[in-house]
């Protein structure tokens, strides 16, 4: 499995502290930037993550910035992203089980390691059940795709 990984300043350190994670599982990342705590704009840094996923040179994504919601709502504006905004290991398991959510977003600024580590463990551990999810995730995808056909 292949992890992309992206963040804005405000998601620096957390990003980093969970590369660390992941590798100690065992699991490959690729790192998208940011490379410090300089600022930047977190809007790319969703767009690129996005993409990476949906094109499929990643497995799946993980999206840092200072409260996680900037950074999912740019991902979540990439065509075949299910950006999940966890603050809790629940949010984390239901998004993977019910919501096939392929990025997750993680607020570096309201979340410690302590608490981050665990809700990046239920979102990868956990997997899409389908059924009467599946249903529901078409739905999803096919407002995006009517909302593109509207353009």
């Amino acid at each position: 499995m292949l992890i992309a990984l992206a963040a804005d300043h405000g998601g620096f350190i957390l990003k980093e502290t969970v590369k660390e994670h992941l590798t100690k599982r065992g699991i490959e990342w690729r790192d998208l930037g940011t490379k410090s705590e300089d600022s930047v704009d977190y809007p790319y840094y969703g767009k690129i993550c996005g993409e990476e996923v949906a094109a499929g040179r990643a497995d799946r994504g993980i999206v840092f910035c200072g409260t996680g919601v900037g950074i999912s709502i740019s991902a979540n504006k990439v065509p075949g992203v299910r950006c999940a905004l966890c603050t809790n290991v629940f949010m984390a398991e239901m998004a993977s089980r019910h919501n096939n959510a392929n990025l997750l977003a993680l607020g570096g600024r309201v979340l410690s390691p302590e608490q981050a580590i665990p809700i990046v463990d239920a979102w990868l551990d956990n997997v899409f059940e389908g059924g009467r999810h599946e249903r529901r995730v078409n739905a999803i995808s096919d407002i995006e795709k009517e909302k593109a056909g509207a353009r």
